[in-house]
């Protein structure tokens, strides 16, 4: 049973770790190569729609996706450094909050985004992306109640 503990935090510390190379990647993309991702997954007519029309516009859009590309590089380097904290009920706290916001990501995507026109296809991709993120996180809250139930 001493080996219980370590095995929930070593779960734990996985799936932070894959979280945070998910999040640190696609920050570090959104920053450097915001075109090529657009054209890679959206093709190069929508590609051209969404990196703007007008010199500002195109300003404006990189700046953003670079502040977001920013910030999600943020997430991931946090995400990274929570992923040594040990103790349990702030692990599933986190877990718990992590699901929470991976759950309103996935409902904001199917009632705002799936409306733009531009974007409307991708909606469903992404969405399931954001459950299976959510999913790795309520896989952990159940592996480590079931890991509580079997110590009492």
């Amino acid at each position: 049973m001493s080996s219980s503990p370590s095995s929930s935090s070593s779960a734990f510390s996985l799936i932070c770790i894959l979280h945070s190379l998910i999040a640190l990647t696609t920050g570090v993309l959104m920053m450097f190569q915001m075109k090529e991702i657009y054209t890679f997954t959206h093709g190069v007519e929508t590609a051209t729609k969404l990196l703007g029309s007008t010199p500002h516009d195109q300003l404006l859009i990189r700046t953003s996706d670079s502040f977001s590309g920013l910030l999600l590089f943020a997430i991931g380097f946090l995400i990274f450094m929570v992923s040594f904290v040990k103790d349990r009920e702030f692990q599933s706290f986190f877990a718990k909050g992590c699901t929470i916001l991976h759950v309103f990501m996935a409902l904001w995507r199917v009632y705002f985004e799936r409306r733009v026109e531009d974007l409307a296809w991708d909606w469903l991709r992404q969405t399931v992306g954001d459950m299976v993120l959510a999913l790795s996180w309520v896989f952990f809250l159940v592996y480590t109640w079931r890991e509580k139930s079997v110590i009492k």
